[in-house]
């Protein structure tokens, strides 16, 4: 395998071609080992030994008219959680300000919906400039469908980037989501663009597509020149109507992360939901390919906790990126299993998925 000629190509800002894109993700003769440091020799190059940490505010919760098959939230789940209208300021605020002390770097707000009104927008734009005043934190916020001057607002308040995922190819687009297209998705980044936003866009794997599915969402990432890119691995959260796929394993999951790695060699490739369940004990081994991970949980399931999360950190030698450095934020954390977390109103815990783990 030309682990050596993948580095290269990717550190001189060529593209590796489909085929060789898939082979790193299907070839039965690929070491594992020798690819994570193929993919590490791009990462540390643009990123160091940094990771930066993100944590979601789930500033709204279900009652979403979006019939995404993956999503706790759509109108065809039938999920257990907890449904609640926009959070007040002050709770959003005082989130903002326990993301920021756990160490986070970005503080990313997520609204259920379609997408927003000019209404909501406004008070987006309000609640962004207001966390970018008073705390040093790179702010994200995932809203849905956004128009140029939806865009124009919140980067007018600071915004530093939107976040609209495409999850999963336009071919593979039908079989997860009927209610909105793959382009009304890059209408919204490319509206992000026409205003100066950075992009935040990814995956989610494991939702029946095929490998040729990944790579067609790595290199579109490539050519819209996505600046974060999450990759979560399918939570299979009972009452969606999206059916439990077991085609990933840790093995399969790196694969995944250096691919994006060697396609998108300046991104900040983020290990995102699913990574507890999918990597299994081979966790920390994301870190090689990917410079950026989730703490505290998602949308709608929690994670590890923030300790944990930092622990893996610094015992793999890595260091965070932000106000604080990891022993400072470490030693704060005298209550592990609350301290720096983020609000949980609405999420499944990961513990009681235990049963949805593969055993493959």
């Amino acid at each position: 395998m030309p682990y050596t000629q993948w580095t290269a190509t990717s550190l001189s800002g060529k593209n590796l071609s489909d085929k060789e894109a898939l082979e790193i993700l299907v070839s039965k003769d690929i070491d594992l080992l020798k690819l994570l440091d193929a993919a590490y020799q791009v990462r540390k190059t643009h990123w160091g030994n940094d990771v930066t940490i993100h944590i979601i505010n789930n500033a709204q919760n279900g009652s979403c008219p979006e019939d995404c098959a993956y999503c706790a939230q759509a109108k065809t789940s039938d999920t257990d959680i907890e449904t609640y209208p926009v959070k007040e300021e002050e709770e959003i605020m005082a989130e903002a300000k326990r993301a920021y002390e756990a160490g986070a770097y970005r503080y990313c707000m997520v609204y259920a919906g379609r997408g927003p009104r000019a209404k909501r927008v406004d008070q987006l734009a309000h609640l962004v400039k207001k966390i970018k005043d008073t705390y040093p934190i790179q702010v994200c916020v995932s809203a849905g469908l956004m128009d140029d001057d939806g865009a124009k607002k919140l980067k007018v308040a600071g915004l530093d980037r939107l976040n609209h995922n495409l999850n999963t190819s336009e071919s593979h687009y039908a079989n997860i989501c009927t209610t909105h297209t793959f382009q009304d998705r890059l209408n919204t980044l490319r509206a992000a663009q026409n205003n100066n936003l950075e992009i935040c866009s990814g995956l989610i794997a494991g939702m029946g597509e095929a490998p040729e599915d990944i790579v067609e969402v790595a290199q579109r990432l490539r050519q819209l020149k996505s600046k974060s890119i999450p990759i979560n691995f399918l939570i299979p959260i009972p009452g969606t109507t999206l059916k439990s796929f077991s085609t990933l394993t840790p093995n399969f999951c790196l694969r995944i992360l250096c691919l994006f790695r060697f396609l998108n060699p300046e991104a900040e490739i983020r290990v995102a939901a699913g990574r507890e369940i999918h990597l299994r004990t081979m966790q920390v081994m994301a870190l090689y390919p990917a410079s950026s991970l989730f703490m505290d949980g998602y949308l709608n399931t929690t994670g590890t906790n923030a300790a944990q999360t930092l622990q893996m950190i610094k015992d793999a030698g890595f260091r965070i990126r932000g106000s604080f450095e990891l022993e400072e934020v470490l030693s704060n954390l005298t209550q592990p299993t609350d301290a720096g977390h983020n609000d949980t109103h609405g999420q499944v815990v990961l513990k009681q998925l235990k049963e949805l783990r593969p055993t493959a």
